[in-house]
C-alpha cells in the first residue's frame, strides 16, 4: 500500500464530512514520532489533538492495556462491574479540584462527557437553560454543538439544535474583549433572554482548545464562580483538552484557585484509548436517577486500565513540571521570532498549551492564509501541526509531554525555519 492508492480509496469508502488534514496515513509511532504507510518519518506535535499527553505507545500504558486482555474486555460496567472502575474514580475524584466530597463517572468521549454535564446539571437543579461562550468547543453531538461558539464547520447545515443555550463573549484582549465585557455580557443575558433562576449551569473551557488556545484569566473564572454562586447555577469546567497535565496542572482550573461544581475530562485520560468522564460535587453527581447515566462501553475495562497507568506515568516522570519547561522553551524561542517575523501577534498559554497566533505584519488583523503556510511548510519538513482559532491564523503547540529533548530541539528548528519561509511568501 501506498499513501496515494489509500488516498483515493479513502475517498471512495468515507463521507467528506469526515475532514482529514494529513495525505498520508500512519503505519507506527512511538512517543512523539509517527512513521507513515511509506516509511516517511513525523513529530507529531499534534498527539491526536492533546490524546498522547503521555505519547504514543508507552510502555506502562501498553503494559496495563496487555494485562487487562488477559482478563476480559468487556462486560458493560452497569451489567457486571469491576474495581478498576472504582479505583479510577475514587483517584480522579481525590485529585479533582475542590476541598468537598466528589464522585466520578465514565463515557466514552468528550462529547458524552459534556452531553452528561449537563443532563446532571439539568437534574440537580430542574432547570433547563445553559451559557457557553463564543469560541467555545464541546463536541459534535447535537447539544454538543449547540454549546459550541463556532459554526463553520461545525455546526454548517446540522440545525435545529437544542434550545436554551445562550452565548456570551470569551475574553480576548487581543480581539478587544476584557473580562468585564464577558461578565457584564452574562448579566445582559440574565436581563434581555434568560431569567437566571432558568439557568442549569455555565460551561466554559479554562483554555479554549479549538477557539485559539485563549486561556481564561483568573479574574474571569472568579467572576463566574461569583455569578454561579449568587443565582444557585452550576459551573462547569470543560477540560476535555486541558486536562492531565497538558497546561502545567494536573488540571487547568488548579491556576484559578476556583473549583468547579462539576468537570468534563477525556482526551489525554487514557493515553490514547477511548475514555472520558465527568467528576463534580457528590450530591450533584447523585441527581440523576439509577439508569440516567452510563453507556455500553462507558468506562471499558481496557482504557480504565491504562487511565491508570497513565496517572502513574505523570507523577513518576513529573509531566506537570516537563510541560512548564517545554513551554517555556518553545514561547522563548518564538518570542525571540517577534523583531524579524511581524506577522507574530501573541505568543502564549500556559504549561505546554502553547499558541502562536498570526496576524497581518504588524497588525492584530487575523492572517489565516500566512498561518496556513506556516503549517504546510512544517508539514513538508515533517512537522504535524495543528490550526485554531476563531479566524484560523493561531497555530496550536500539542506535543508529547513526554517528547524526547533532542527530538523537541529538531521540532523547535523546524518551527523556526517554516515560520520564516511563510515570511518570505509573505515578503
Amino acid at each position: 500500500m501506498n499513501n496515494a492508492e489509500l488516498q483515493s480509496r479513502k475517498d471512495a469508502a468515507t463521507p467528506r464530512g469526515v475532514g482529514v488534514m494529513c495525505n498520508f496515513y500512519a503505519e507506527r509511532a512511538e512517543n512523539a514520532e509517527l512513521w507513515d504507510v511509506e516509511g516517511r518519518r513525523f513529530i507529531d506535535f499534534a498527539a491526536g489533538i492533546a490524546v498522547c499527553n503521555t505519547g504514543h505507545r508507552h510502555p506502562k500504558v501498553i503494559a496495563a492495556v496487555r494485562e487487562q486482555l488477559d482478563h476480559f474486555t468487556h462486560t458493560c460496567y452497569q451489567v457486571v462491574p469491576y474495581a478498576s472502575y472504582v479505583t479510577l474514580a475514587e483517584k480522579i475524584s481525590k485529585r479533582a479540584p475542590g476541598n468537598f466530597a466528589k464522585k466520578t463517572t465514565f463515557f466514552t468521549t468528550g462529547a458524552e462527557a459534556v452531553e452528561n454535564a449537563v443532563k446532571i446539571a439539568r437534574a440537580a437543579t430542574g432547570r433547563p437553560g445553559v451559557i457557553a461562550f463564543a469560541g467555545g468547543f464541546h463536541g459534535r453531538t447535537l447539544m454538543g454543538m449547540a454549546l459550541t461558539g463556532k459554526v463553520a464547520p461545525y455546526k454548517l447545515g446540522f440545525g435545529p439544535f437544542p434550545s436554551d443555550v445562550y452565548h456570551a463573549p470569551y475574553p480576548n484582549p487581543i480581539h478587544g474583549i476584557t473580562t468585564a465585557d464577558s461578565l457584564k455580557a452574562i448579566e445582559t443575558l440574565f436581563k434581555a433572554d434568560v431569567d437566571p433562576k432558568r439557568v442549569a449551569a455555565i460551561i466554559f473551557e479554562p483554555v479554549q482548545g479549538e477557539g485559539g488556545f485563549t486561556p481564561a484569566p483568573t479574574d474571569f473564572v472568579q467572576g463566574l464562580r461569583k455569578i454561579c454562586d449568587t443565582h444557585g447555577i452550576l459551573l462547569v469546567a470543560d477540560e476535555v483538552q486541558t486536562g492531565f497535565a497538558r497546561t502545567g496542572k494536573l488540571f487547568a482550573m488548579e491556576h484559578h484557585g476556583v473549583a468547579p461544581d462539576l468537570m468534563t475530562i477525556a482526551k489525554s485520560l487514557a493515553g490514547g484509548m477511548p475514555l472520558s468522564g465527568v467528576v463534580g460535587r457528590a450530591e450533584i453527581m447523585d441527581a440523576a436517577a439509577p439508569g440516567g447515566l452510563g453507556g455500553t462501553y462507558a468506562g471499558n475495562p481496557l482504557a480504565i486500565a491504562a487511565a491508570h497507568a497513565v496517572l502513574d506515568i505523570i507523577d513518576e516522570e513529573k509531566l506537570c513540571e516537563r510541560a512548564t519547561r517545554l513551554g517555556d522553551k518553545l514561547k522563548a524561542r518564538l518570542n525571540a521570532m517577534k523583531a524579524e517575523v511581524p506577522q507574530i501577534v501573541d505568543v502564549r498559554g500556559p504549561g505546554g498549551m502553547i499558541a502562536v497566533e498570526f496576524g497581518k505584519a504588524g497588525t492584530t488583523e487575523p492572517d489565516a492564509d500566512f498561518t496556513k503556510r506556516v503549517q504546510a511548510a512544517a508539514l513538508e519538513r515533517g512537522l504535524i501541526l495543528l490550526v485554531c482559532g476563531v479566524y484560523g491564523n493561531v497555530v496550536r503547540f500539542l506535543f508529547p509531554l513526554t517528547v524526547q529533548d533532542n527530538v523537541f530541539d529538531e521540532a523547535l528548528g523546524i518551527v523556526e525555519e517554516s515560520i520564516k519561509e511563510a515570511v518570505g511568501v509573505a515578503a
